[in-house]
């Protein structure tokens, strides 16, 4: 017999609480918050995170990358756990939200599960993945991305940010590699929530996203090599000016994205040395992020942007170097998680639509090697990694709710 649907709430003040009492470490003078991945504030959240779960008699444990799985027993301990989360790390401007909620309101969900004594069928597990951001460490979803298996522990542990520093290194200076070797901890499911970080529910009116894939991505990085002179004594006729290569393929970029809708291309990163007014450009670094949903429309955009660097640099008679460092195929989720969503939003009585995911998620790595899915609800203006991301208290409320009433859904078939 399965068990009837369950009416449990969860606390929306309390969640706003937590929220707003963790967007402390790392906080910014614009009501941001950078929390870059391996740093000070990182360690801090853990550690609060840690003890926030061990309060509620969960078990903590840490694989070999950082990543943290918090566990309450279930009826059935021989049952995989469902696990509910995605990340607390930060863009260097990043929001209080992204990523923040999808953990917080799986701890929330846990502390409804524990004051009300409701015992699941299977071990409920809260997840915070390290760096999901890609920001300080390079790829994105990195230890997601070990968990399953699609890069090793020795790839994560050798990437380093711009000032040198291995993320081997400083995972060690903050206390958190684990004894755990990543992926041995399995998972029977994944529900990941999270701010949308698009303007699309918003438009619509729309109180949650049920998300059934994530469009395919693709990373670069490019270094132009022209020569450094004098701004006043070389003509412009004789310049060899790595910065006009650049610009030259950060509109091609924009140009390639605007033909093959709805692909998307940016230029995020750039560095030029010497970085001197009064010095010709002599090196630049920049970065490309093309995505879209289709694999075979990301492979045109990526022979289009090839044939473009050359015919960039012919002018300025500059060499160049390029390299793509990062590839997410697009996923798609389980459908009995995604009719989950769709039932606990039901349950709950909120307006719904199916949708995309336009970024790239943890979600979308644990897909490969367990049944996920994730729930989206909306943010103003579809405004994300910037210090004025905003989603109200209703819709952080909202959308626990629905993680809850989905997990719970999902562990009532699990009793057959």
């Amino acid at each position: 017999m399965t068990q009837p649907r369950t009416n449990l709430r969860i606390d929306p003040q309390r969640l706003w609480d937590t929220i707003m009492e963790t967007a402390q470490f790392g906080a910014t003078p614009k009501g941001g918050i950078k929390r870059l991945t391996l740093s000070d504030d990182d360690k801090k959240v853990r550690d609060w995170f840690k003890a926030q779960a061990e309060a509620l008699g969960c078990t903590v444990t840490i694989d070999e990358v950082g990543n943290m799985f918090a566990r309450r027993p279930g009826r059935n301990n021989d049952l995989l756990p469902i696990a509910m989360g995605s990340h607390l790390d930060t863009q260097p401007t990043g929001g209080k939200f992204d990523g923040v909620l999808g953990v917080l309101g799986a701890l929330e969900a846990m502390r409804t599960l524990v004051e009300t004594g409701y015992e699941t069928n299977a071990p409920i597990e809260v997840v915070n993945w390290t760096n999901e951001e890609g920001s300080r460490f390079a790829p994105a979803m990195l230890c997601s991305g070990v968990y399953a298996g699609v890069f090793t522990p020795e790839y994560a542990y050798a990437r380093e940010d711009r000032e040198g520093k291995k993320f081997g290194e400083e995972l060690e200076r903050i206390g958190y590699r684990g004894s755990e070797k990543a992926g041995a901890h399995k998972l029977g499911a994944l529900f990941e929530l999270h701010i949308e970080q698009g303007p699309i529910l918003e438009d619509e009116g729309r109180m949650i996203g049920i998300v059934t894939g994530v469009q395919g991505m693709r990373w670069y990085e490019v270094t132009v090599t022209g020569q450094e002179s004098h701004t006043g004594a070389t003509p412009m006729r004789l310049r060899r000016n790595a910065l006009l290569g650049a610009a030259k393929m950060i509109e091609r970029v924009h140009e390639i994205a605007l033909a093959h809708p709805p692909g998307v291309g940016t230029v995020g990163l750039v560095e030029v040395k010497p970085n001197s007014r009064n010095v010709v450009p002599g090196e630049v670094f920049f970065t490309v992020d093309f995505r879209h949903p289709e694999e075979e429309v990301l492979d045109a955009m990526e022979a289009e942007f090839r044939k473009a660097l050359p015919e960039a640099m012919a002018d300025q008679k500059l060499a160049y170097e390029e390299k793509r460092i990062w590839i997410s195929p697009a996923v798609k989720f389980h459908p009995d998680l995604i009719a989950c969503v769709r039932a606990g939003a039901e349950q709950a009585g909120f307006t719904t639509r199916e949708m995309v995911s336009g970024a790239g998620h943890d979600a979308a790595y644990i897909a490969r090697v367990a049944p996920t899915t994730m729930i989206f609800v909306p943010c103003a203006g579809g405004i994300s990694h910037n210090e004025e991301e905003s989603t109200t208290f209703d819709e952080c409320a909202a959308g626990a709710q629905v993680l809850l009433n989905a997990v719970l859904e999902y562990d009532r078939q699990l009793a057959g």
